[in-house]
């Protein structure tokens, strides 16, 4: 039985980074994400700031979209280590022992886009001063995005003498802040689609999962961004949770708290003047954007604006200021005592954003801290991320192979090509279930192109019908038929097909371009 089926994809290449690695990245991708349970790191203070220790379950009242939900999982953490603890939940609640010490894993993104060299140093150079306030189990791993790609400086560890190699490597790393030619809005959504992968490609971690965020002057108001460029990207007055969502959405999707730096630096605010830049950078003729800092009271509260919606949303703190010299030693401080809560959410599946509400009972005048919502994310809007996931971080995702071949490119416009594309299902691999007389199944179909830049498609999905009149016999395949409409230049691609019956996903990576002719590409078995 070899059936076929034609459908048309175009792709219009958008902008998103692509990695790019000192080391080989872990596959985490293998997997879709399965979130049953949301995990909720709460803190609770008097109206001083005092931490308020002692508490148990039955003290919280768990809201979710306004209703109570009980509270199936709770430890509280005390200097590091679990003092109390009950429910039996499986998955993604944390495992600890009464008494047993809790890691805190601290995951550092440096933005270089935005990055002033001196004060990027200077924010580093305070960590590295400041590793002895971590426990012994305690672990960092760094990412440096430069705009175009991500570069995974240090994988987890907690050996002292790793950790400061990697700081001291991303100190001699350029800072381009003083030559972004991205513009502000631009930059800002490359850096911030840039950090929610790197949560993404980190999202395994036993114990507290945190991100300190080195970043200056992301962006605030859309209004301020290129008109044209926000018409093709299709955002209309856009709020600072549509600016941030994506970070946001995956800081809480796998559990890690906020914790961003004004890597503007404490100090007065600096003229936007390229001789002052000069004098102060050795730059000749560059004024930075902002001058190292926000040029105004306004820009800085905007900025400072943004640091706290990041922070409030998922349970951290702002680093501003001050603060931003002792980023490390305040999080390591505040990240030693909290209260774990665990619940197991109903799932509808729907993509839909609940917001979540911690407080303690009868007792009004406690403040309460912990990440504000979660997304009920689909298995199908699961499995875009998990491809696109494989295209930004290698890899290939599922544990089919498929069969790809391309045909020979025709041109598609100016500086474009369209790319006959075929791919072969092999039908053992999928479920076909009987409908009267037929076999029959629906598919989804998914493909992601990235080129050299580290601009890259939007991800269609495609469903289509696959049947025939009989069962399936070994080494039938269903042959199914697009193509790639792509600037004409070389491409790495990810396609995948995605079995809603059985969950299966057969995929293929590999290059598409110009010169694809008759290349065929097969993807790696897992």
């Amino acid at each position: 039985m070899k059936l076929g089926w034609t459908a048309a994809v175009t792709l219009l290449v958008a902008s998103v980074p692509l990695w790019g690695q000192e080391e080989a990245l872990p596959d985490l991708f293998s997997d879709v994400i399965d979130v049953r349970v949301v995990n909720l790191e709460v803190v609770v203070t008097d109206r001083k700031g005092n931490r308020i220790g002692g508490l148990e379950a039955s003290d919280f009242e768990l809201l979710v979209d306004g209703e109570p939900v009980p509270v199936e999982y709770f430890t509280e953490i005390d200097d590091g280590r679990a003092t109390t603890s009950f429910g039996n939940l499986v998955g993604e609640a944390p495992t600890v022992a009464p008494d047993g010490p809790v890691a805190t894993n601290y995951l550092i993104f440096i933005d270089e886009l935005s990055a002033i060299r001196q004060s990027r140093n200077r924010i580093l150079q305070n960590i590295e001063e400041d590793l002895d306030d971590l426990g012994p189990t305690d672990r960092v791993a760094l990412v440096a995005f430069d705009g175009r790609s991500l570069t995974r400086i240090a994988d987890w560890t907690s050996s002292r003498d790793d950790i400061e190699d990697a700081l001291s490597r991303a100190r001699d790393r350029k800072a381009l802040g003083m030559q972004n030619k991205f513009g502000l809005g631009f930059q800002t959504r490359r850096s911030v689609l840039a950090a929610a992968g790197t949560l993404r490609s980190f999202a395994v971690a036993p114990g507290r999962k945190v991100m300190l965020i080195l970043a200056a002057g992301w962006d605030t108001q859309v209004d301020l961004w290129n008109p044209r460029l926000l018409w093709l990207l299709g955002v209309r007055d856009a709020s600072l949770n549509d600016l941030y969502g994506p970070l946001v959405h995956a800081a809480n999707l796998v559990g890690y708290s906020l914790y961003p730096i004004d890597m503007g630096g404490a100090g007065p605010a600096r003229s936007n003047d390229g001789r002052a830049n000069q004098a102060e950078f050795g730059l000749t003729g560059l004024a930075a954007p902002w001058g190292g800092r926000p040029n105004t009271p306004e820009d800085s509260r905007r900025w400072h604006d943004v640091l706290r919606h990041l922070a409030d949303e998922t349970g951290g703190l702002p680093m501003i200021n001050f603060f931003s010299n002792k980023a490390l030693a305040e999080t390591a401080e505040d990240t030693r005592s909290y209260y774990w809560l665990g619940f197991e959410p109903p799932r509808a599946q729907d993509d839909a954003l609940h917001d979540i509400l911690v407080r303690v009972i009868d007792r009004p005048w406690l403040r309460v801290r912990s990440r504000r919502s979660y997304m009920d994310m689909s298995k199908s809007t699961e499995v875009t991320m998990l491809v696109e996931g494989a295209l930004l971080f290698g890899g290939a995702p599922g544990g089919v192979a498929l069969e790809v071949h391309f045909g020979s490119p025709e041109k598609a416009g100016i500086r474009k090509i369209a790319v006959p594309m075929e791919v072969r299902i092999p039908l053992k691999d999928v479920t076909m279930l009987p409908a009267g007389d037929q076999w029959m199944n629906e598919l989804e179909f998914r493909v992601t192109v990235i080129d050299e830049y580290g601009d890259h498609s939007e991800t269609p999905i495609d469903r289509f019908p696959i049947h025939g009149s009989k069962a399936p016999s070994p080494g039938d395949t269903f042959i199914y038929e697009t193509e790639l409409v792509m600037r004409k230049r070389p491409h790495r691609y990810v396609a995948a097909v995605y079995d809603p019956l059985s969950g299966a996903i057969l995929s293929a990576t590999g290059t598409v371009g110009p010169d694809s002719g008759t290349v065929t590409t097969v993807g790696d078995v897992k």
